[in-house]
């Protein structure tokens, strides 16, 4: 606990990480890459912050440089992980990360270098790539601007052409993500095409995810998977509706007790918006290929519908999930009907996160609220059944962490969350979660089955 003390004097993110932040001009990012501070190029706005002498450094009429930095600290404090069955079921360690990064423009053509130093301490059995990376490149690419404007703005046309090590997110990150909120952010090796059509934009990549190593400068690309993608957005800004192809392959891959070479394909479709109060996100993905010879046939469902009360006290913001990701429904069979999430977002559910999108079926009510100017709450439930008998729980990597056995039960468990976030000046924030998860049948008929707790504390830095 002596870390909880001093986390809260830390300067380093926040309790329920999003992909942007509300600090104008411009917006910051998660990626950092894409925000544009061009709008600082007049000495009269670069004033208008201490941040601003930063965020633009003239070097000559058609070159300038942007820097910046985050610095992170996280306490996260568990009792009876995994419901009590983990290898350390009562654990509390503190992550911390450095991430600074230059971003340099020459006319048409950019460089993006990000370093990370990220550090784990107390972590039991011992610390885990996600946890720990030591000093490595994050990001580190080149890119030319080919046509329109010297930026990707949507409403120009031309296209972007990335080359080199960088982060990326797409969509609300169901499939392709950042990894943000584990303490080693997710990046890919290869490369990347943005194409902006007056309103429209494309992303066209090939890549390969980049494995963090335990020790200084060993961060390599996968030789096992690899990735390739189409994905494209169209919107007026109110509403938009994201089409997109996703392929994938791994010749290490494994479900359950088998093991063997994967392709898959995921072809989606997403419709997001707001009208009036009312906001909506829903999201449908098939996917089929073949695993160890046999075919696969996978599916998921997500859908969010909220609705904000600005009138009311607090402000609320009411948001209801469902979400409903297909299982293997014949054990010993050929076919493989588990979901491939690839590579989605780290704090998948909430801030405590033991099963992920895999043979899940899950309710998900959420009220946020605004008790100040600068203080932000919320409160969340959850519950998770299995949408197949015949196959387990897993985790968000998709790791099986609890086979069926000969359980019929479908309930997993509940979850109840509370968060709390201060955000003390335009660069720092403080926050805190604090979570439960009591397990259901299932997860007593097949292990250990104590209620998880954990507690959040994180501060961060950023400008």
């Amino acid at each position: 606990m002596r870390r909880l003390a001093f986390l809260a004097l830390a300067l380093a993110g926040r309790a329920e990480a999003q992909s942007t932040e509300a600090w104008q001009p411009p917006t910051l990012t998660i990626t950092r890459y894409d925000e544009d501070w061009s709008v600082d190029a007049e000495a009269a706005e670069r004033a208008k912050t201490w941040t601003g002498r930063f965020k633009y450094i003239p070097i000559s009429p058609d070159a300038y440089l942007t820097t910046g930095i985050e610095l992170r600290a996280r306490d996260e404090a568990y009792r009876d992980n995994l419901w009590g069955g983990g290898p350390a079921p009562d654990d509390g360690y503190l992550w911390l990360r450095a991430m600074p990064y230059a971003d340099l423009h020459i006319g048409r053509v950019r460089g993006f270098v990000q370093p990370i130093a990220a550090y784990a301490v107390g972590v039991s059995p011992s610390a885990s790539p996600i946890d720990q990376t030591r000093v490595d490149l994050l990001q580190g690419f080149f890119d030319v601007r080919l046509g329109g404007a010297a930026t990707n703005a949507m409403n120009d046309t031309g296209v972007t052409v990335r080359a080199g090590r960088q982060m990326i997110s797409l969509g609300t990150e169901r499939l392709i993500g950042t990894r943000y909120g584990p303490n080693v952010p997710l990046a890919f090796d290869g490369l990347r095409s943005l194409i902006s059509l007056n309103g429209a934009t494309v992303s066209l990549l090939a890549v390969r995810p980049v494995q963090p190593g335990s020790g200084t400068l060993d961060d390599r690309r996968s030789r096992s998977k690899s990735l390739w993608a189409a994905y494209a957005t169209i919107g007026d800004g109110d509403t938009g509706l994201d089409l997109y192809y996703i392929g994938y392959r791994n010749t290490a891959a494994v479900f359950g007790l088998r093991a063997g070479r994967e392709v898959r394909h995921s072809i989606g479709a997403r419709s997001f918006g707001r009208a009036s109060d009312w906001h909506w996100n829903i999201e449908g993905i098939a996917q089929f290929g073949r695993f160890a010879g046999g075919p696969i046939a996978a599916w998921t469902l997500g859908t969010e519908v909220g609705r904000s009360f600005p009138d009311a006290p607090l402000a609320p913001d009411a948001v209801l999930r469902f979400n409903v990701v297909s299982g293997d429904r014949h054990r010993g069979d050929d076919s493989l009907g588990t979901f491939n999430a690839l590579f989605p977002k780290g704090k998948y559910f909430g801030e405590l996160s033991p099963v992920g999108p895999t043979n899940i079926v899950s309710v998900n009510p959420r009220v946020g609220m605004t008790l100040t100017k600068t203080v932000s709450a919320s409160l969340a439930g959850a519950a998770y059944w299995r949408y197949s008998l015949s196959d387990g729980v897993y985790d968000i990597p998709g790791n099986l962490i609890r086979a069926p056995g000969t359980s019929r039960a479908r309930f997993i468990g509940k979850e109840v969350e509370a968060t709390l976030a201060w955000q003390v000046t335009p660069e720092l924030e403080l926050s805190t979660s604090l979570s439960a998860f009591p397990p259901g049948q299932f997860i007593r008929d097949t292990g250990s089955g104590k209620t998880i707790t954990m507690l959040g504390l994180e501060s961060n830095f950023r400008f």
